[in-house]
This record gives structure tokens, sequence and C-alpha cells, in this order.
């Protein structure tokens, strides 16, 4: 039994390094001019996302805080992945296993906070309306 649990938990580290470097490999495909439009778009939010220090959901949120670590980061790395030719991405993979520092993404910190202060916004315009407006 000691075993299987040693395998589950290290086949979980090693998925959780490759997602580690494929955000990086997305980071560095959003700057690469070779990569394609649409392309770095998509690998550019991932990424932004992924590396923006807070999270759209906090994981204080029972269940739905750890949804966007365990389905929406994903879904969105395997996305741009798909988009991005094959042999870039590689390269990209290389050059992101050799980069010593995870960068931080202001880019996604702002689109969140942005993204939040909108929903406040429409919260307080809804409140207001039903509230008062009647």
């Amino acid at each position: 039994m000691g075993q299987l649990w040693a395998g589950r938990i290290s086949s979980a580290k090693q998925w959780a390094r490759s997602i580690k470097r494929d955000v990086l490999a997305l980071w560095i495909a959003a700057r690469d001019p070779r990569t394609p439009i649409a392309a770095k778009l998509v690998a550019g939010a991932v990424a932004a996302y992924a590396l923006s220090p807070i999270d759209l959901i906090p994981d204080f949120i029972p269940v739905l805080g750890y949804l966007d670590d365990l389905l929406i980061v994903p879904c969105g790395i395997l996305l741009a992945i798909r988009m991005i030719p094959a042999p870039l991405m590689q390269e990209f993979r290389q050059l992101a296993a050799q980069q010593e520092r995870r960068p931080a993404s202001r880019a996604g910190l702002i689109a969140i906070v942005i993204i939040w202060l909108a929903i406040a916004a429409a919260s307080a315009w809804i409140a207001y309306r039903y509230f008062y407006a009647s």
C-alpha cells in the first residue's frame, strides 16, 4: 500500500513540474515572433493568469477556489499547446527548463483586479436597481 501512494505522489510531483515548465514555455511562446498570432493570444492569457500572484477565484473559497488550479489552467495549457507547432513548443520547453526563476505577471494581476472590479460594479448596479429603483 505504501508503494502505491509513493508512486502516486511521485507522478503528481512530475505532473506539477511539467505544468510549471509548460507555463514558462507558454510565456516564452507568447513573446516569440514565430508563434502564430492566435496561439500568442491564448498562450499569453494562460501564462499571465497562471503566473499572476492572485487567482480569479481565491483559494480560500471551498471547492471553487481550487477549480482554476485543477481545471482551468491545465485546460488552457492544453489548448495553447495544441495551437503552437510541435517543434516550436519543444524549443520553448527546452528554454523554459533552462530558466532559473519564474517570472511574475503584472498583466495577469491587473486583468484579475479589473475583472473583480467589474463584478463588484455590476453587483452594485444590480443591487441598486433591485432595492432602490423599484
